[in-house]
């Protein structure tokens, strides 16, 4: 009895106990106006917005490519981590990411817990030219996103409940800590030298391997295992998501660049130079081999290209950025075909082109990266620096490794705390039904105990 009166009112219980410890917090002013730049405190509240929209962007890619009696589930799965992350962010996830370092591993809890002093404290050592409460919203929308890129490895069987707890999970012992390895002066992938613009690393070899190790933990859906082909619900949605990621993606990568400067325009345009390069490369890789050229393929060839320009956006240049897109597109067309021959059921491929996309990112980066585009990076193998390369190459295992098995220990532990998998019953009936009273059917939407449509509109 205790136990279901917890599952029942523990997640709300802990919200009211943060939302009044949250009263009590004390208060600081707020930062100098003048002591920053008022065009790149716009240009980077610009490009936080635009991250955020990646959010319900990625919730249509999502939503379109899953059975219609899972479309609803995908894609709450990915705009709920807005509010998980939000509140877990302010609380304590920004400072385990950019708080005073503990042996260069993960920041100190204390620093700015419950946001306290962000408002009032000196701006980001690499950001001096905005305030670190704008370095921190920026931040965030990173950690929203993140762990939405799991859902789709994990869909149309993962129960909500379980999702939520890995959230948090997930927030605080891999996302955190590889956003201060990677992107903390002090943090120990930094100081080994290893270059990650926007989040090759942090973001999607994360997601990646998380993904891998939820597919694995698990296990097959039941239509996989039978071999059913699972039309897709939506493929308009497809295209729409599609549209709103390389739309958000100018901010996540051109934001980076942390101020309205040259920096940030070159990021922008190899940004979408890359992604426009990998949707063709995708789509004319099928046709040499024999299939026809498909909407799918060119917006998952994109969300490619986009994935793997990621880390080197700001250190490479836009000529290379082709290069970069078209391989990369390629190389996860083929992992997305050799996964399809295996029992690996990675429902939305989320490991071949997250996971391998950004380990192709990262090594591509140690290849063209150029200190004529960036003085601040280094120049790679390309260049004639091999040195370079091998630092790359030693972050991506050290990350790799860090997020698969922390990522899989998340997954069974989770498991043991109660069943991360719904039944087959309720796989069967879809996952809109069972884990919400709620079903998405040809653009209907319906309340399930009732039967009653909320929302006709025309198939």
């Amino acid at each position: 009895m205790a136990k279901i009166l917890f599952k029942q009112w523990g997640p709300f219980a802990i919200l009211v106990i943060v939302a009044v410890l949250a009263l009590f917090i004390p208060l600081a002013p707020n930062f100098d106006e003048g002591k920053y730049s008022g065009p790149d405190i716009a240009f980077v509240l610009i490009a936080a917005a635009l991250v955020f929209l990646m959010t319900p962007g990625l919730a249509f890619f999502y939503g379109g490519m899953v059975h219609r009696k899972n479309v609803l589930s995908t894609m709450i799965k990915s705009v709920v981590a807005a509010g998980v992350i939000t509140v877990l962010w302010v609380v304590v996830s920004f400072s385990l990411a950019f708080g005073d370092t503990i042996g260069g591993f993960i920041g100190n809890p204390k620093t700015f817990f419950f946001f306290q002093g962000v408002n009032s404290s000196p701006s980001w050592s690499l950001a001096a030219t905005i305030p670190l409460s704008l370095f921190a919203v920026f931040q965030l929308m990173f950690a929203i996103i993140t762990p939405g890129l799991v859902v789709g490895a994990v869909a149309e069987r993962i129960r909500f409940t379980s999702y939520i707890l890995f959230i948090v999970l997930f927030s605080l012992l891999v996302y955190s800590p590889l956003a201060h390895w990677t992107w903390h002066p002090d943090g120990i992938l930094f100081k080994m030298g290893v270059l990650d613009f926007a989040g090759g690393t942090v973001v999607h070899i994360s997601a990646g391997m998380a993904a891998l190790a939820g597919a694995l933990v698990l296990k097959r859906r039941k239509s996989h295992a039978d071999h059913q082909e699972v039309p897709p619900a939506n493929i308009p949605y497809v295209l729409i998501g599609t549209g709103l990621l390389w739309f958000g993606w100018f901010g996540f990568n051109a934001g980076s660049a942390l101020g309205a400067n040259s920096l940030a325009v070159s990021a922008f345009l190899t940004t979408n130079t890359a992604a426009g390069a990998a949707g063709l490369s995708w789509m004319f890789f099928d046709v040499a081999k024999g299939k026809k050229p498909s909407v799918l393929g060119f917006c998952i060839g994109a969300v490619v290209g986009l994935v793997a320009i990621t880390p080197g956006a700001g250190f490479v240049s836009i000529p290379s950025s082709i290069f970069i897109g078209a391989l990369a597109a390629v190389i996860s067309n083929m992992a997305v075909a050799w996964k399809q021959k295996t029992s690996l059921d990675d429902t939305l491929d989320v490991f071949p082109c997250h996971g391998v996309g950004g380990i192709v990112g990262m090594l591509l980066t140690g290849v063209f990266a150029t200190k004529t585009v960036n003085g601040a990076g280094v120049d790679g193998l390309f260049y004639g620096n091999p040195d370079f390369f091998i630092t790359q190459l030693k972050g991506v295992v050290i990350v790799v490794v860090f997020s698969f098995v922390v990522s899989f220990i998340i997954f069974k532990f989770i498991n043991l705390v109660q069943p991360i998998r719904v039944t087959s019953e309720e796989e069967e009936e879809g996952l809109d039904a069972s884990q919400h009273n709620e079903k998405y059917f040809q653009g209907t939407l319906i309340v399930a105990s009732t039967g009653q449509e909320m929302e006709n509109t025309p198939s």
